[in-house]
């Protein structure tokens, strides 16, 4: 006996469901003689009939009603099925485990994580902000899945993902000379005191290696411990500080200026994850949306000649 195929069940059931070709036609959205020429095909191949013709009406014979039952069961399991990819879609009974560093945490995760609440909307959601030490543990460990990060480093359990390009940002008062300028050099900061982070500190030493390559001090007059005090620091009047633009990324013009930096001051940012730890669909997703929101703040950023290249 021939078998059947996915079409031909599909068709069976809708007759089933409607008892008449057209109703049949009108559920799969078809011509009713492409229905009807399907059927015949169907009964000849199986050598069955599975219908009785009664007054328009097509009933299903006796001796197919095996064949009914099964259909039932086959359309059963279907329906199942797209209930729970319904249910994954949506992120039923399923959590995904977020974290990034302070600079990329502040403002950028948080509308990576608003499109992904968006797109999945009971998804059960964790995010934390971890500094690098941290984020070494979470993630061998297991609490978190991602963790985006504004450098690398080499980690026999740690998978690096490369997420963007960034660029360091100088950040002034309204009331500060450099204010009225569009762009800074390195030389101009070198001869402020700045506000920043300790360069002992992975995140300080990007700030610190700018001004190292080129044989420049890094003259600190305040220390922080994160790159959003620094801003709020600046903010008030304290100082100026030079941090990287994700940083920076939402922060107020009324608050405080940036100013692009004449140098190549460019570094990469990354996502973390446990080795041999395929990431789910929904922290892929995070990780897509997280790369447009740091993309979009760099095109925010008004480009300047570079004077190394000048």
């Amino acid at each position: 006996m021939a078998g059947l195929t996915l079409r031909q069940i599909e068709v069976i059931r809708a007759i089933m469901v409607s008892g008449t070709i057209a109703g049949a036609a009108d559920l799969l959205n078809v011509s009713a003689p492409g229905i009807s020429r399907l059927m015949k095909y169907t009964e000849s191949s199986l050598k069955l009939r599975l219908f009785h013709r009664h007054r328009g009406r097509y009933l299903p014979t006796p001796e197919a009603s095996d064949i009914f039952e099964c259909i039932n069961d086959v359309y059963r399991s279907v329906g199942r099925l797209q209930y729970a990819v319904s249910r994954i879609e949506q992120g039923y009974s399923h959590r995904v485990n977020l974290a990034a560093v302070p600079s990329i945490g502040r403002y950028l995760a948080p509308r990576a994580i608003a499109s992904l609440q968006r797109k999945y909307e009971k998804l059960e959601i964790f995010f934390d902000i971890l500094k690098i030490e941290e984020a070494v543990e979470s993630i061998t460990l297991r609490r978190v899945d991602v963790v985006a990060l504004s450098f690398r480093f080499d980690h026999p359990g740690i998978a690096f993902m490369p997420l963007t390009a960034g660029r360091l940002v100088c950040v002034v008062p309204h009331d500060h000379p450099l204010a009225a300028r569009t762009s800074v050099s390195l030389k101009d900061l070198a001869a402020w005191p700045l506000i920043g982070v300790d360069p002992s500190d992975p995140y300080g030493n990007l700030m610190a290696e700018a001004f190292r390559q080129r044989g420049l001090t890094y003259p600190l007059s305040i220390r922080v411990r994160f790159g959003q005090s620094a801003c709020a620091l600046v903010g008030n009047g304290l100082g100026i500080s030079v941090l990287d633009q994700f940083t920076v990324a939402g922060e107020s013009p009324d608050k405080v200026r940036v100013l692009p930096i004449e140098e190549k001051t460019d570094f990469h940012t990354y996502v973390a994850s446990k080795v041999d730890a395929p990431l789910s669909v929904y922290a892929e997703d995070f990780v897509q949306f997280l790369r447009r929101e740091m993309e979009q703040s760099s095109a925010a950023i008004p480009q300047v000649p570079c004077r190394e290249q000048a």
